[in-house]
């Protein structure tokens, strides 16, 4: 049976009925949590559960949880941890191990609940001029100190049961505005491009997921990566991406049109999967309808991604915090 080419949400603490009816007739490939969804544990995998029930299959459930301030599990669910900068600054030489350890908690925080996919790493190279919605969530500003970060990150999620959802590719790092509420624009061409921002997702392109970067790279294509077939291309075959694609949240004003307009947009232009949050029902149902069923080339693409889903290995939690904590100097979590 083919995947509906979308991620969606739900309202609610639990779906609706009018939620299980609508995703059971069109079979979303998974699902992403937010805060307004998310009370306590039990009700965190009863959500999960009548996410899978709804479409019979185990489905990917992902969610936005780097630590800091997009963290969308908060105490006492989850630890409350410092910026990614700060800790990538904090850890100093260290700071592959304790990526990979602060990742390694994350994901089983996230797996105890049902949550197996989480949207990190997030690899986009920091800049001077890099807008302060993204600055803090960056790792760093050398492409291949980044790239050896977010390969570490990437680890730590898979050894924890959870697929890594590499982002924003191919790179967000030279925006200066926020794509939640503007359009950026980045004004290099591709040569320079690929010698720093694509350095990063060339690096990790063999991770099972992808999500886009909702800005124009003038010189390259004057549409927005998401809806760009010139961008799509880059991403598939100067930087090399063969892992699933999906749109970050179509929701987001720095693409103008509908939900219904941007997802055809998106897909004929190369995105495998749409993602649509925070939405009305009536747009969800409109995204789930317009973006359709995947093709047999995305299909597949989700397939070895879902593949690459195991088991998490074995994990001394006090001994692995004993050991972040040490390599931190003891400034791990926010205060």
């Amino acid at each position: 049976m083919k995947y509906g080419a979308t991620i969606t949400d739900a309202e609610g603490l639990r779906l609706t009925q009018q939620e299980k009816d609508l995703f059971r007739q069109m079979n979303p490939f998974g699902f992403i949590l937010f805060a307004r969804n998310i009370e306590h544990a039990d009700q965190a995998r009863a959500l999960c559960d009548d996410f899978r029930e709804a479409v019979g299959r185990n489905c990917p459930i992902t969610i936005d949880q780097e630590g800091g301030r997009v963290q969308r599990l908060r105490a006492p669910l989850a630890r409350e941890w410092l910026p990614p900068l700060d800790h990538v600054a904090n850890a100093a030489e260290q700071a592959e191990r304790a990526m990979y350890l602060r990742y390694r908690l994350i994901a089983d925080e996230l797996f105890g609940l049902g949550i197996d996919s989480n949207c990190a790493p997030m690899v986009d190279v920091a800049r001077p001029e890099t807008h302060k919605f993204l600055m803090n969530r960056c790792y760093d500003a050398d492409p291949e100190r980044v790239s050896r970060i977010g390969k570490a990150v990437a680890q730590g999620h898979l050894d924890g049961g959870v697929l890594p959802v590499l982002k924003h590719i191919p790179g967000h790092g030279r925006a200066t505005l926020d794509s939640h509420h503007d359009l950026p624009h980045v004004d290099l061409p591709l040569d320079e491009l690929e010698r720093s921002d694509f350095v990063p997702f060339r690096a990790l392109n063999d991770l099972p997921m992808g999500m886009t970067a909702h800005l124009v790279y003038d010189r390259i294509d004057p549409q927005p990566a998401t809806i760009s077939a010139t961008m799509m291309d880059v991403i598939r075959d100067r930087i090399g991406f063969g892992g699933l694609i999906m749109t970050d949240d179509i929701g987001m004003k720095a693409l103008s049109g509908t939900p219904a307009e941007v997802s055809r947009q998106a897909i004929s232009a190369g995105c495998d999967v749409v993602l649509h949050c925070n939405g009305s029902f009536a747009e969800r149902a409109q995204v789930l309808e317009a973006a359709g069923e995947m093709s047999d080339v995305a299909q597949a693409r989700a397939e070895r991604a879902l593949a690459m889903r195991k088991a998490p290995q074995e994990l001394d939690i006090p001994a692995a915090e004993a050991e972040l904590s040490a390599l931190m100097g003891g400034q791990v979590y926010e205060r």
